[in-house]
Order: C-alpha cells, then sequence, then structure tokens
C-alpha cells in the first residue's frame, strides 16, 4: 500500500451538469485500482473552469448532460488542446461514437463504465491510441488508409505497403513485440519501421506519430498546418 501511496495521482476533471451524474461519475473513482497503479484523482469542473485553465490532465465529458454536447467538445478542444477528452455517452449509438472522436475525444466509454474501464482508457489515451469499440477503431483506420500519401507529410510522405500496416497496429495500441509477431518480422525491423515512419510525418516519438495520424484520417490538420480541404 505504501508504495502506492507514492504514485503521483492521475488529475481526472468530471465536466457532468446535473447533481446525479456527478455523483455516478465520482464513484467511478473510489476503486483506486490494484498495487503498482497510480490513484485517480477526480475533480468536479464546470465548462467555464475548464476554459479558463482548470488543472487536469484528462477531462471525461458527460454526453448524457442536457447541457453537454459535441459542441461543448469542440470548444475545449480549441481552447485547451492539451487536455486528453474521454466521453462517455450512451451505450450502442456508433454515430455517436464517430461524431465525438472527431470532435476531439480520443476515448469513448458508455454509461455502464466501471473504474477498471475507465483506467484502461486513460493509459491507451496516454499512450496516443484511441479507445473507442473495436469495430469503429477499424473504421477509422480505413478512412486513414484512404488518405493520399501527398497528405501526410510536407516533404517525400510517400508510405510503403508495410509501414501502413505498422501504423494501424499502431493506431490499435500494439507494442512493437505484438506488431512484429502479428506481420511475422523481427522487432527492430518494426522499430526501423516506426523510425521511418517518424521520420516521414515530420514527428519526434510514438504518441506524435499517433496523433498526426489519426488527426489526418479525421481530416483534422496537425497544429501550426493549415487547415486543409477535405478530400472528396
Amino acid at each position: 500500500m505504501s508504495s502506492m501511496r507514492n504514485l503521483k495521482p492521475i488529475r481526472v476533471g468530471l465536466l457532468a451538469d446535473e447533481p446525479i451524474r456527478r455523483a455516478g461519475l465520482v464513484s467511478i473513482f473510489e476503486d483506486q485500482g490494484a498495487a503498482g497503479q497510480a490513484p485517480l484523482q477526480a475533480t468536479i469542473c464546470s465548462l467555464d473552469e475548464v476554459l479558463l485553465g482548470a488543472q487536469v490532465e484528462y477531462l471525461i465529458v458527460d454526453l448524457n448532460s442536457a447541457t453537454v454536447g459535441l459542441e461543448t467538445l469542440e470548444a475545449i478542444r480549441r481552447a485547451r488542446p492539451g487536455i486528453l477528452l474521454i466521453v462517455i455517452g450512451p451505450e450502442g449509438n456508433d454515430e455517436l461514437v464517430m461524431e465525438s472522436i472527431i470532435a476531439g475525444a480520443r476515448g469513448y466509454l458508455d454509461a455502464t463504465v466501471g473504474a477498471q474501464a475507465v483506467r484502461q482508457a486513460i493509459e491507451v489515451v496516454t499512450g496516443g491510441s484511441i479507445w473507442a469499440p473495436r469495430r469503429l477503431l477499424s473504421k477509422l483506420i480505413d478512412r486513414l488508409l484512404t488518405v493520399p500519401e501527398s497528405s501526410l507529410a510536407s516533404c517525400n510522405p510517400y508510405l510503403t505497403a508495410r509501414e501502413r500496416q505498422v501504423l494501424e497496429l499502431i493506431l490499435l495500441a500494439r507494442s512493437n513485440r505484438e506488431i512484429a509477431r502479428q506481420l511475422g518480422i523481427e522487432e527492430r525491423t518494426v522499430k526501423a519501421h516506426v523510425g521511418n515512419l517518424m521520420r516521414k510525418t515530420g514527428v519526434d516519438n510514438r504518441i506524435e506519430l499517433s496523433m498526426r495520424a489519426m488527426n489526418l484520417a479525421l481530416g483534422q490538420p496537425a497544429e501550426g498546418e493549415p487547415k486543409r480541404e477535405a478530400v472528396s
């Protein structure tokens, strides 16, 4: 227990406008995880507090609340691009999941979620991947793989078929070892492909690579780039 107390808490903001919904979200954090896992520290936030700089690393947004919608996600993304957004919404609404991710969310959880699922979502989002139903991740990746190579970087953007396979698996939160096993290649070969992908897309690490690729798949320019017209 002492080692767990020494771990730095992960600050998670909770945005919900109804007292009953807020109480339900707070109860998720009563289970503080297994030994060796950092405790989750929940903070109830208003939208104004978030936009004005509330000190949270992650924000869980309750789309079941009456006054919270997709426009809320877009406003937060514009004002606080460093916050990683995770949405809680109704189960089985694939269109809402896709729209939430396009609006800026990096994770989607249904309303029956428990503490362990929240923790898993945070770990996946921290790693630069998307937490969403697997069938929808596949749709997002299919969309990515139809993006012309010329839009992936400003210089020499061409990706080989193998590099695109590796990128697809990175977006599914696979480790280098798992990628190597699935593709039947050596782990050092995977590392070389990842290095090539980072060089071609102009990023410095795996997380930036994932986020840049996903932004391109969703039609969102990377920070500092001019917005491109959608490709029909």
